[in-house]
């Protein structure tokens, strides 16, 4: 589980069939090393650690290649990084998974005093999973939506943000991992189930 609350970036080494391997951020230390088999998002998606020798490996699955942006990945992607969360840990943003519900595009972005306001465009199949100043995850930053409007929103980033994320290196038409609110989606479901 994780909280949306970017911690690092880098940038992916390659991508040959189903592994990854990024740029080691630096993270590690005595007090709390890498540990092989701990989960880590890699732009929202989580991700097993499977080998720490020359970068940060990772072994996906067809259905991760499928569903995600990740299969888009060349060498020098910049990524977003969250390792899981402690149970001691402050929850920063919201509750996120790292299982993305869809791929996102980037149709617009208008800055505004060094902010930045950005318009996502979803498949309008959980649209209604949007909520006027709701949470949303988009390539694992977690964000609040405004004017949600069928399958388009909006959402804005602070410079911090902007700075400190991949934000700042993508352009229109890029693509990014979407995930909507899990409390969102346990009420959806609920609903559906009780109709």
């Amino acid at each position: 589980m994780f909280t949306g609350i970017v911690q690092n970036t880098t940038e992916v080494q390659g991508l040959s069939g189903l592994r990854l391997t990024l740029s080691d951020p630096g993270w590690g230390s005595a007090d709390d090393p890498y540990e092989i088999g701990e989960s880590i998002s890699v732009n929202g998606c989580c991700l097993t650690l499977v080998g720490t020798e020359n970068g940060l490996a990772f072994e996906l699955s067809e259905e991760t290649l499928a569903k995600t942006t990740l299969s888009l990945f060349s060498k020098g992607t910049v990524v977003n990084l969250e390792r899981a969360m402690k149970a001691s840990d402050r929850l920063g943003g919201h509750i996120v998974q790292g299982h993305v519900d869809q791929v996102g595009k980037l149709i617009s972005i208008d800055e505004k005093d060094g902010s930045h306001e950005l318009l996502i465009e979803a498949d309008e199949s959980m649209a209604h999973l949007l909520a006027d100043k709701g949470s949303v995850t988009l390539d694992g930053i977690s964000l609040t939506v405004i004017e949600p409007a069928g399958c388009r929103f909006k959402v804005a980033i602070i410079p911090h943000t902007w700075q400190e994320t991949n934000l700042s290196t993508l352009s229109i038409g890029s693509r990014l991992n979407v995930e909507y609110d899990i409390l969102a989606k346990h009420v959806a479901s609920l609903l559906s189930r009780s109709s």
